[in-house]
């Protein structure tokens, strides 16, 4: 039997999806709530950077997964105009719905499906840009997904991966004592689920580091691929150019 980690949980593999999927099913309608709560409001900034960064342009094509509730598709829709297409997907459909209902409440309707990253349903070299905003420690073979991402790519495309990531050495003892005190009681008071957010602080302690991700990147064949620290590396964003 085939083993991976569930935040410092050893499960089977085959068992990680379904345990991700209830986390995201009980966190999903106070997820951007917790979000600004937990960051400050600078998910925000984050994921504007991550947009900057992509320079989408109209007429592109792009592929949002882990898209959740929909900030990165919309922003990302906004730059491709009318013209472009912009993908939103997410493995958990309580999260796509969130988003998708978000997204038509403001009048944007985008193509919207669940997938899984490691098995994409799309044909190879249909997409200008692939992003994946806090999703992929959630993935449980990264490898994998990282390939898929690539496959899917145009030669030239760029790869996104905004993700929790290893804090400047200074801020560790204290931003521990936060992520493992602060957000599971922040997490039950608000969203009523301390567990959840427990695991969201193992999830980030299991995830690769800066440079073991961006060597996982390279692995996977993107040529090139820039890593920029955000917040002292409370998270950090990889960018892949697929050569």
């Amino acid at each position: 039997m085939a083993t991976t980690h569930f935040g410092f949980q050893t499960v089977d593999e085959q068992e990680k999806a379904k345990h991700v999927r209830s986390v995201f099913d009980s966190v999903a309608p106070k997820y951007d709530v917790m979000n600004d709560l937990m960051s400050a409001g600078l998910h925000r900034v984050w994921k504007r950077y991550t947009i900057t960064l992509a320079n989408p342009q109209p007429g592109q094509q792009v592929l949002d997964i882990a898209g959740g509730t929909g900030d990165l598709s919309r922003a990302f829709a906004q730059r491709v105009g009318l013209t472009g297409r912009v993908v939103h997907t997410d493995i958990n459909e309580a999260m796509l719905r969130e988003g998708r209902n978000r997204l038509l409440d403001e009048g944007l309707v985008l193509p919207t499906m669940v997938c899984d990253a490691e098995k994409l349903p799309f044909a190879d070299n249909s997409f200008d840009i692939v992003s994946v905003a806090f999703g992929q420690r959630n993935m449980t073979h990264k490898d994998q997904a990282l390939a898929e991402m690539r496959r899917v790519l145009k030669p030239g495309g760029k790869l996104l991966v905004l993700e929790f990531s290893r804090v400047a050495k200074p801020l560790e003892k204290a931003y521990d004592w936060y992520s493992f005190n602060v957000l599971p009681k922040l997490g039950q008071l608000v969203a009523g689920d301390a567990h959840s957010y427990r695991y969201l602080a193992e999830s980030i302690r299991m995830h690769p580091g800066q440079e073991e991700l961006r060597q996982l990147m390279k692995s996977a064949g993107f040529g090139h691929v820039d890593v920029h620290n955000l917040s002292a590396g409370v998270v950090a964003l990889h960018l892949g150019i697929k050569c």
